[in-house]
């Protein structure tokens, strides 16, 4: 399919001496732009789905006391008081 987008000229030449330097195309590069912008949410959810598969199969706790700190623990070191 082709597809005819308007690009300053300035720009096109920009993105065509890069595009040489990274040895591709702009035609590539737009390509490989498009392709990706239309797949991200099906990679989010695919990366989200899979993170929460590992968060439920974890067996990573705090221990059988629960949390034993506090945010004035966590926030009271010297590093902070600057």
């Amino acid at each position: 399919m082709n597809l005819t987008v308007s690009i300053d000229d300035e720009t096109l030449q920009r993105a065509r001496v890069r595009a040489l330097v990274e040895h591709t195309s702009v035609n590539a590069l737009v390509r490989d732009f498009l392709q990706d912008y239309a797949d991200r949410e099906t990679l989010v959810r695919s990366a989200t789905d899979r993170f929460l598969e590992l968060a439920r199969a974890s067996q990573a706790g705090s221990g059988p006391q629960g949390r034993t700190w506090s945010r004035e623990d966590i926030y009271d070191r010297a590093v902070f008081w600057r």
